[in-house]
């Protein structure tokens, strides 16, 4: 048995198709189908059945997936673990970050990252979060920082706070709801009601983004339902639109204290007392880490609390 029939048979898995899994492995599709078939010879057993062209686990596929898939994990963490004793400080460090969070947490902390570890690359992933869980189940990201909506969990998923941040109403400054605002002493910013934008034209990302699930959250918990409602998954272009007042939108503090806007907004706490959601870095459970993405995490939670 070699790591390659694992392999393999994720390919096969993955891609539900012998000649995307043949091509995605850089062999040709005859060899991958005469691998297949000597495979379940060998084991007496069929891995996958086939419907049109498109192969589905059986049982016994699912179950030898999820050990090949074990397998391969150990395997990999005895490599990465080896290669950062006999190559202390040599690697490759790979980050996941969904894209608004890239600009300026990364200018923060990779200068000084890489005075630490000249010798170690980062290559930076982008994508929602929910995309870098999926990456980072699959090996392709190490680190993954997003915020995390109350109630998620993964048992394959660790995570670690960073801080906590606010999500902010925000409107164009001078907008008649202004009036309407009330202190409130456990946010610097005035409060306002969720309801009164059930007459106003709604920015939001698109439902596969982290911020957009945490309102739908809080609005549904509300039983609050917004209408007017215009989807992008582009932040900036929000924050502009909000800016030149066209809409209002939801945002969080550490997104609008890091762009320049076009004109002055203004940003009010909603919630009881507010509404907060924890920024964390994610890695997979159980898993190695090198010393010097352990030391990322770390230079990320000093520097977090100055960005």
């Amino acid at each position: 048995m070699e790591f390659r029939e694992f392999q393999y048979v994720i390919a096969i898995a993955k891609y539900q198709n012998i000649t995307k899994a043949a091509e995605s492995l850089y062999i040709g599709q005859p060899t991958l189908s005469k691998f297949l078939k000597n495979l379940e010879d060998e084991l007496g057993v069929s891995l996958f059945r086939k419907a049109g062209h498109k192969y589905h686990l059986t049982y016994v596929g699912e179950r030898y997936l999820e050990k090949a898939e074990q397998i391969l994990q150990l395997k990999s963490d005895l490599d990465a673990e080896l290669a950062d004793i006999v190559k202390r400080n040599v690697g490759v460090l790979r980050l996941g970050f969904p894209t608004m969070r890239c600009t300026y947490m990364l200018p923060a902390i990779l200068p000084a990252f890489q005075e630490m570890f000249p010798n170690v690359k980062t290559q930076i992933v982008e994508g929602p979060s929910a995309e870098l869980d999926k990456k980072l189940l699959n090996m392709e990201v190490d680190l993954a920082f997003y915020n995390q909506r109350f109630g998620d969990t993964n048992p394959l998923i660790q995570t670690e706070i960073l801080g906590e941040e606010e999500l902010l109403i925000c409107v164009k400054k001078g907008h008649p709801m202004e009036r309407f605002a009330q202190p409130n002493p456990a946010s610097k910013y005035p409060r306002l009601d969720v309801r009164l934008l059930q007459n106003e034209t709604i920015l939001l990302m698109l439902k596969n983004q982290r911020t957009r699930q945490i309102i739908d959250q809080y609005l549904h918990q509300q039983g609050v339902v917004l209408e007017n409602i215009l989807h992008t998954s582009n932040i900036p272009a929000i924050m502009e639109l909000i800016s030149v007042g066209y809409g209002v939108s939801f945002l969080f503090e550490p997104h609008i204290l890091h762009h320049n806007f076009r004109n002055p907004i203004s940003c009010f706490s909603f919630g009881e007392p507010r509404t907060t959601s924890a920024l964390v870095v994610a890695t997979r459970k159980n898993s190695y880490l090198p010393s010097f993405a352990n030391d990322f995490i770390e230079l990320a939670k000093r520097l977090y609390i100055n960005i």
